[in-house]
């Protein structure tokens, strides 16, 4: 059975626009996602990329305006018509609700797309204890239970070890899709995450003339 590693933030608009594609494709081809949610901030600003608030109003325009526009509209994907209000909380706790349940399998990946839905559909915020705990128990989890294992530090350990996981193999941005070893950054590139589950492709034979060997 095939595998995609699985790398974004919890509050990722890129992956909440690829998401229920993203489970279509693996159901497709009988692949497994490896969930591994991360602190997006501290991976991106390892690999020289700004944190958002360090960009310019024309770059943070487009990206929160035509470019999810666009994409939501083409995945057909509910989604606000402006930057979420607490887009900057701590999404922490909601990674954690995640980790919670493991790395694979139904469970975990209905809870990513529900927190994805619930921050870019419904403007929830990530950060809060009651919101959070309603998206578990409409789930039909308990819901006190897994709040209380999403706050654990084992739970947040995890979390905090996807993080560097990521920054140690160059991941600079959310969502990436790693499927045997290639990266694919950007739910923009899911077309050819899903012809690599059936058709790999070639080594990279790109080579950057400005490094001399």
């Amino acid at each position: 059975m095939p595998t995609i590693e699985y790398i974004y933030s919890a509050h990722s608009a890129f992956a909440y626009l690829g998401s229920a594609e993203l489970n279509k494709i693996c159901a497709e081809h009988n692949a497994t996602l490896v969930h591994k949610p991360i602190l997006l901030s501290p991976v991106v600003e390892t690999q020289g990329s700004k944190p958002f608030r360090e960009r310019t109003q024309a770059h943070v325009d487009y990206f929160f305006g035509r470019q999810i526009e666009r994409w939501a509209a083409y995945r057909k994907v509910p989604i606000v018509n402006f930057r979420p209000t607490y887009h900057d909380a701590d999404y922490s706790l909601a990674s954690g609700l995640i980790l919670a349940l493991g790395d694979r399998g139904i469970q975990v990946d209905r809870m990513a797309h529900a927190i994805l839905q619930a921050h870019w559909r419904d403007d929830a915020d990530l950060s809060n204890h009651e919101t959070l705990q309603k998206v578990a128990s409409d789930m039909g989890h308990n819901a006190e239970a897994l709040m209380e294992k999403a706050a654990s530090q084992q739970v947040q350990n995890k979390l905090l070890a996807n993080s560097d996981w990521a920054r140690e193999h160059s991941v600079f941005g959310s969502p990436t899709y790693i499927v045997d070893g290639d990266p694919f950054y950007g739910q923009d590139h899911l077309e050819l995450v899903k012809r690599a589950l059936s058709q790999p492709f070639a080594p990279t034979k790109w080579s950057n003339p400005s490094v001399q060997s």
